[in-house]
């Protein structure tokens, strides 16, 4: 029989009404991994699988309050946070962050420093590159594309981290292989995945959501890469239609 209880991923994502990325996309890929999503919505969107037209942050307050109830009666093992929505929700979410490592210091935070939606469409309120500034110095590992590394000032020669673990995955570049390299002080490594034909939507919550699972379960840092990794390849590989354009990663029985 299966235990009973599973550890918990306390997630921070905004909500895409077509359910192929944010807050349904990280509760799938969590789930699938054997952990429990705590969902979090830090944004309203206006969406559907191609692109963003509207962002509407939520209270930040409500925010805070909700993490309070669940950090008093859940045991929280890591935390994956997407769009904050907005500079108020990001401090917000550090206040939370600090709050939860009173209680269980060294606990993983996965940040996916979404900055806009893959056809370039803006996913906060204000500025998204100040938003998630309150963030980077509390991530455990932040998993950007390239062109987020970029903006982000993260070399991907691995020089002066943000944080102590950098996973940039390769999906914009050229070549019949995507490579993602990971930066930590103790060096580099790559992994490398054939590249399939088509566009997805929400690959990479998919990816820092089953990564943040990994860690929850106490897999190391190399382990939850490698698992992550072959995880979201394979929800890419057997991705679904709804619409026309972006394809939805099988997350679920993949």
């Amino acid at each position: 029989m299966e235990s009973a209880t599973r550890p918990c991923v306390l997630v921070c994502a905004g909500l895409d009404p077509s359910g192929g990325a944010g807050i349904q996309a990280d509760i799938e890929a969590i789930s699938a991994q054997g952990a429990h999503a705590l969902p979090l919505v830090t944004a309203l969107t206006v969406q559907d699988n191609n692109a963003v037209r509207e962002v509407v942050p939520v209270d930040a307050g409500l925010l805070l309050r909700q993490a309070v109830v669940l950090a008093d009666t859940m045991s929280i093992h890591a935390v994956k946070i997407g769009i904050p929505g907005s500079r108020e929700n990001a401090e917000a979410i550090a206040g939370i962050i600090r709050m939860l490592r009173v209680r269980r210091p060294g606990l993983p935070v996965v940040l996916d420093p979404v900055l806009a939606s893959g056809r370039g469409d803006s996913l906060a309120r204000g500025d998204a590159l100040a938003a998630l500034a309150p963030l980077l110095a509390l991530a455990t590992l932040v998993v950007p594309n390239l062109p987020e590394a970029a903006a982000l000032g993260i070399s991907t020669t691995g020089a002066d981290l943000p944080c102590p673990h950098v996973l940039v995955t390769g999906g914009h570049a050229d070549g019949v292989d995507v490579v993602n390299r990971w930066f930590s002080a103790a060096g580099a490594r790559e992994w490398r995945w054939p590249r399939l034909r088509g566009e997805f939507h929400g690959s990479g919550c998919t990816l820092a959501s089953s990564i943040a699972a990994r860690l929850a379960l106490g897999d190391t840092m190399a382990q939850a890469l490698e698992l992550g990794q072959r995880y979201c390849d394979r929800t890419l590989a057997h991705s679904y239609a709804i619409a026309p354009g972006q394809r939805i990663p099988r997350r679920i029985h993949s």
